[in-house]
């Protein structure tokens, strides 16, 4: 995949997230397409795997494939209400994980999530590191300040600590 291509298919993306009920999400109608999915029952699929996914790890799927109808207008000008969900970041990447991989479109969101997890991992550990440091400076002006504050007491009372 050409990197204007990768760079186009990201925006598309991060295009259609939404916020629903306070949480960024994507509407599962408008990812399946985005995912090179021409039919909807076969991305209905790849749901179902996904939230069994999400299930087996121990995750409520709810909380991440919450059920959002959807009103389209059909051919003959009527209106119809269709299934859809309000996928969370990590509902996305579960599909993409369980989706056909065959697919350019697949494997570049296979990709995204791996490098965005990467991404996060390295950011976790770069906060937990900082906050080791500036406990251990801390801690290491503590103990100056007890050292300086014992020595004092010596010099001026002549109080011997042990």
């Amino acid at each position: 995949m050409k990197s204007e291509e990768i760079k186009n298919l990201f925006d598309q993306f991060e295009s259609i997230a939404c916020e629903y009920d306070g949480v960024e999400c994507w509407s599962a109608r408008e990812l399946c397409g985005l995912l090179g999915y021409a039919k909807w029952e076969r991305f209905e699929g790849v749901i179902a795997r996904a939230k069994e996914a999400c299930e087996n790890a121990g995750v409520n799927p709810s909380d991440h494939f919450p059920s959002a109808g959807k009103m389209v207008e059909l051919g003959s000008g009527s209106i119809r209400e269709v299934t859809d969900y309000m996928l969370t970041r990590y509902a996305c990447y579960l599909i993409a994980q369980n989706g056909d991989p065959r697919k350019p479109e697949i494997s570049f969101a296979q990709n995204y999530f791996a490098v965005q997890t990467r991404i996060a991992e390295t950011v976790e550990r770069k906060v937990l590191e900082y906050e080791r440091v500036k406990a251990r400076q801390k801690l290491a002006e503590t103990e100056t300040w007890y050292c300086s504050r014992a020595t004092s007491r010596y010099l001026i009372y002549g109080i011997r600590t042990t």
